[in-house]
C-alpha cells in the first residue's frame, strides 16, 4: 500500500494538531504496557494506524488516524474511560465495516446506540438510573460541530478545515502530505506564520512575499496561534 495520499504526521506534530501530549497519543495507537495486581500487562493499540508496517522512519500516523484520533481526545476530555471507547470503536467498526468509524457521519446521527451499548459490553452496567447520564454525556460530545469542517468522499474523511466555517486552511492528505496549508495556495501554515514573526508581525509585507491575500495571512497566523496556544 502506497502512503502517498494517506497523510504523515510524526506523533509530535499529530499530538500539536490534536492539542493533547505525544505521549497520549502513543498509548491509544500503540499501545503500553503496565502492572496489574504484580503482573505485567499489555494494552493493546485501539486500532492499527494507516502507516503500520510501511517502514516509515519513527513513529507516524495517517489523516484518518488523526481525526479518529481528534474523536478518542473528545470522549476522554467528557470522562468516558478508554475500555468504553475501546469497545465504542470495535462495535462502531463491525457496524461501518470500517476501521475509522468514529469519523464517520453516520456515528454523529446512530452512534449514541452504539455507544450505550459499548457502556454495558465494558463494564457490565444495566443500572437504568444511569442510561440518561450516559445519554447526556454522549450527546454532550458526539454532536455537529465536532463533525464541522471534515468533508468526505466514498471511502469516508478526504479533508479537514479546522477553522470552523472558513476554508482558508486545510488539511488535505492529497496535499503535502496532510500538513495544514493554505487552501487555494498550497503554502503550509507554519511556513506563512514564520515569516510573520520574521517580519515583525507585518501582515501586508507577508502577504506581498507569498502572494496571498492579507485576510489569508491573518487566518494562517489565527490558526498556528491556536496550535500555540
Amino acid at each position: 500500500m502506497s502512503v502517498l495520499g494517506t497523510g504523515i504526521y510524526p506523533l509530535s506534530q499529530a499530538a500539536k494538531l490534536l492539542g493533547t501530549e505525544p505521549r497520549a497519543l502513543r498509548r491509544w495507537l500503540y499501545g503500553y504496557a503496565r502492572k496489574y495486581h504484580g503482573k505485567h500487562v499489555r494494552s493493546l493499540p485501539l486500532w492499527t494506524t494507516q502507516h503500520e508496517g510501511q517502514g516509515l522512519p519513527g513513529e507516524v500516523i495517517g489523516f484518518r488516524d488523526l481525526l479518529e484520533a481528534r474523536m478518542v481526545l473528545a470522549f476522554l476530555q467528557h470522562g468516558v474511560s478508554l475500555k468504553v471507547i475501546r469497545a465504542t470503536i470495535e462495535a462502531a467498526s463491525q457496524q461501518y465495516g470500517t476501521d475509522f468509524p468514529l469519523t464517520q457521519r453516520a456515528f454523529l446521527t446512530d452512534g449514541k446506540r452504539i455507544f450505550l451499548d459499548a457502556v454495558e459490553t465494558a463494564t457490565g452496567e444495566e443500572k437504568i438510573i444511569d442510561v440518561l447520564k450516559k445519554q447526556f454525556v454522549f450527546s454532550d460530545i458526539i454532536k455537529p460541530s465536532l463533525y464541522a469542517g471534515i468533508e468526505y468522499g466514498i471511502d469516508g474523511a478526504t479533508r479537514w478545515y479546522p477553522l470552523e466555517d472558513k476554508k482558508t486552511v486545510v488539511l488535505d492528505p492529497g496535499r503535502q502530505f496532510g500538513t495544514p496549508i493554505i487552501t487555494d495556495s498550497g503554502i503550509p501554515t507554519d511556513t506563512i506564520y514564520a515569516s510573520y514573526l520574521a517580519e515583525l508581525r507585518d501582515t501586508a509585507m507577508v502577504a506581498r512575499i507569498f502572494n496571498l491575500s492579507p485576510s489569508m495571512v491573518d487566518d494562517a497566523v489565527e490558526f498556528e496561534e491556536r496550535l500555540a496556544a
